[in-house]
């Protein structure tokens, strides 16, 4: 019985048919077997049939040499196996490129050409996958995992809520110890005494403004104090809170302080007024403020468990996130894409949390194991660090977006 033809897939006879007019060498031949081929095919995304739960990337080791050393790897079995070089593209892809499918099987390719200098090679390895390994590779990334300076922190206090420790944009640390605050000079390794409270009063939190010429300091009994560091004198005093300023963040010549009193005072230093307005939505205290690079926002978290965003020109808040589970006092703004926030919990929630404040949605969520102290962008390469308490107690280098780890220290 003769087969019939079909379409498409179906076996036609290889022989042509003397009434037509084509030559048998112009027509396409066809079998009734498909052997189907998978070169250039991402099998992991083929299968992965569910449109709301995309295929799971391989987890990168920490170690980066182990990274670059699976990637060479696999890129040494795509070239011998699958007849393809070092951009991952087969020669007869480069030769007869075949249009993007979404077929998981592709029917027909090319053979590829055949090196006639393969013969006399002693390499076991095919003249492309020389090539991968003649090719320039990146030199491993090294982060010491010992500090080059350790420095003695005398009556530190070991309160989660406060921030005593601020480095300024001209490399000078300062660091509040009880009553005191101390500079300390990275460049020259000099350390001064910038001021002292006295018996009656503590250090609760320092910033430095984003020149790094003058110092914002919190003190216990609610005072905020500016001081000139070059000439060590104090240049205002402002008052306005009730209890312990706990948290500052300056933007431009604006001063945000958080008290435990629960209430955020937006202070202009140019007036006279000891702050301008009063933002009122966080039910404890507030231990977090952190201003946006555009000076449009600020994100504030507090002892309720709260994140809140606030517009530079309103007194309400203007987003409100309550997906953490403890003290959000973490909190850094991305500088590489606006919009982009990360906030840590504390001991009961581990989590660093991404927040969208463009579209006021959440992005992703990782559980750290530990207490979130403090969160900072790098400003070259997409890269956040954090510190951690209870109960891990260290500090890990993060590669966003897939958050694996790059160092813990």
């Amino acid at each position: 019985m003769q087969k019939q033809e079909t379409s498409g897939a179906a076996a036609s006879p290889c022989k042509s048919t003397p009434g037509q007019g084509s030559s048998s060498s112009s027509r396409r031949a066809y079998s009734d077997r498909f052997i189907p081929t998978r070169r250039g095919v991402n099998l992991q995304d083929s299968f992965a049939l569910l449109p709301d739960s995309p295929p799971k990337k391989r987890e990168t080791p920490q170690d980066s040499v182990k990274d670059d050393n699976l990637d060479t790897y696999a890129m040494l079995l795509r070239s011998e196996l699958l007849g393809s070089d070092e951009q991952g593209m087969s020669k007869a892809e480069r030769v007869s490129p075949i249009r993007p499918q979404r077929n998981l099987f592709r029917y027909r390719t090319v053979p590829p050409a055949w090196d006639e200098n393969s013969r006399f090679s002693v390499s076991p390895v095919g003249c492309d996958s020389q090539r991968i390994f003649s090719s320039p590779r990146k030199t491993p990334r090294k982060i010491p995992t010992v500090p080059y300076k350790v420095l003695d922190a005398p009556a530190l206090q070991d309160d989660f809520y406060l921030n005593l420790v601020d480095w300024s944009s001209t490399n000078v640390l300062a660091v509040g110890l009880s009553s005191c605050v101390y500079l300390w000079s990275a460049c020259t390794s000099k350390v001064t005494k910038l001021c002292d409270l006295g018996p009656d009063d503590s250090v609760t939190s320092v910033s430095w403004t984003q020149r790094g010429t003058h110092l914002a300091v919190g003190t216990s009994v609610g005072e905020v104090q500016i001081w000139d560091a070059a000439k060590c004198q104090t240049t205002r005093v402002m008052t306005g809170h009730q209890a312990r300023v706990g948290t500052l963040c300056w933007s431009g010549h604006m001063l945000s302080s958080g008290s435990r009193d629960r209430l955020i005072l937006q202070r202009d230093v140019r007036v006279p007024d000891h702050f301008t307005s009063k933002l009122c939505g966080h039910k404890q205290e507030v231990c977090g403020l952190k201003w946006s690079a555009d000076g449009q926002q600020l994100a504030s978290g507090g002892n309720d468990n709260k994140l809140y965003v606030w517009s530079a020109h309103a007194t309400s808040p203007l987003l409100r996130f309550t997906e953490h589970t403890a003290a959000v006092k973490a909190i850094s703004w991305s500088p590489h894409q606006n919009g982009l926030l990360a906030s840590g919990g504390g001991t009961a929630d581990r989590c660093i949390r991404f927040w969208n404040t463009q579209t006021a949605s959440a992005l992703s969520c990782v559980d750290t194991g530990s207490q979130v102290c403090n969160l900072c962008w790098s400003k070259n390469v997409n890269e956040l660090v954090s510190t951690h308490g209870y109960s891990q107690n260290q500090i890990v280098v993060w590669r966003y977006a897939s958050m694996s780890k790059v160092a813990t220290l």
